[in-house]
């Protein structure tokens, strides 16, 4: 993900550099190469065009947001206390992590550029639907077969964790709402900087999380307000992705924190809400005696604060994705972490 790799030094730097300089079409395929991968993964600085219409609905569901939703899973399954290494667990996490990422992240991603796609032919206009790879309609089968295999599936894995009341199910239709509400007038919360980016980092961290919890173990009222404070750690994780967007959101009057509150205090407001709401996260753990894994979740902060001062707060518009690659590491590392100190305190 990072937009930078680290040099190596070596002896024959200097023949090196001679061969680049000697083949820029090498370098020029390399970049294309780089392009095209961002534009499947649905990264920034993607490259146009594309032909496989495969492709097209794969850079649709934006790939590159099924990771946290995935690790969300893996989470609440660790905070259940319950999880054991067995083939049928291991297939029902594979199962849950499926409708996570693909399916319900897949559907919130295609409904989103589909409401979109206006903004986005300003601020990504190499995006399927602006650059005219895809038609609207097939836009729209691709928004219903995802929402109903993702509910479906849901469903399933409620029979499959013998859940008398179908938990997975009701998080699937919520989270699915949510999404539809984010992205969709008249509601359209991504137009508020607050509401839109909270729901963004539930999304991310609270439903996948509860899903995961709900397959092995009994979701509670306690797990389910932890993850909610956790998610407002995810607005932080959230705001950084409208430093991108800051043109194309004025345009379109849509009030993301960087438009109403300027780049500089949007980007320590991000940072300030990442940081602290995992220090009250690892508060917590010690209120449950879990000083080790509170412990960890502090050492884990350092680093992410120390990439906020070397990348994200000296120029949030050009070092957004770098700064994302280089800290967010440690604050899944650091999610895993809480997660493994509730199941061990049994809450």
């Amino acid at each position: 993900m990072s937009e930078s790799t680290p040099i190596t030094p070596n002896p024959d730097s200097s023949s090196s550099s001679a061969n680049q300089s000697a083949n820029p079409e090498e370098v020029k395929t390399n970049a294309n190469s780089g392009s095209k991968a961002r534009q499947l993964l649905g990264m920034k600085g993607a490259a146009a065009g594309g032909t496989s219409i495969w492709k097209i609905r794969l850079q649709l569901m934006k790939p590159i947001t099924w990771i946290p939703l995935i690790w969300g899973v893996v989470c609440g399954a660790a905070s259940s206390g319950k999880y054991t290494w067995t083939l049928e667990n291991v297939l029902m996490s594979a199962a849950c992590m499926l409708l996570a990422g693909p399916l319900l992240a897949g559907y919130t991603q295609t409904l989103n550029e589909y409401y979109d796609r206006e903004i986005d032919a300003i601020n990504e206009p190499y995006r399927p639907i602006p650059s005219g790879a895809i038609p609207l309609p097939q836009v729209v089968i691709q928004i219903w077969v995802l929402l109903l295999a993702g509910l479906a599936l849901a469903f399933g894995l409620d029979k499959w964790a013998g859940n008398e009341f179908p938990t997975i199910t009701t998080i699937a239709f919520l989270g699915t709402f949510i999404a539809y509400i984010y992205s969709a007038p008249p509601l359209k919360l991504k137009q508020n900087g607050w509401w839109g980016g909270y729901a963004l980092g539930a999304s991310y961290i609270a439903f996948p999380w509860c899903t995961g919890h709900a397959l092995f173990g009994e979701l509670n009222w306690k797990v389910a307000v932890f993850t909610v404070v956790y998610s407002l750690a995810g607005l932080g994780i959230a705001i950084v992705n409208d430093f991108k967007s800051v043109e194309g959101d004025k345009k379109f009057g849509l009030k993301s924190l960087p438009v109403m509150f300027g780049v500089n205090t949007a980007a320590w407001i991000c940072v300030i809400m990442i940081d602290v709401f995992q220090a009250a996260i690892a508060g917590y753990l010690i209120y449950l005696h879990e000083n080790l894994y509170a412990a960890i979740l502090l050492l884990l902060i350092i680093p992410q604060i120390t990439f906020q001062d070397m990348y994200f707060l000296r120029n949030p518009l050009e070092n957004d994705v770098k700064y994302q690659a280089s800290a967010q590491p440690f604050l899944v590392i650091g999610m895993l972490v809480a997660g493994l100190a509730i199941g061990h305190a049994g809450i």
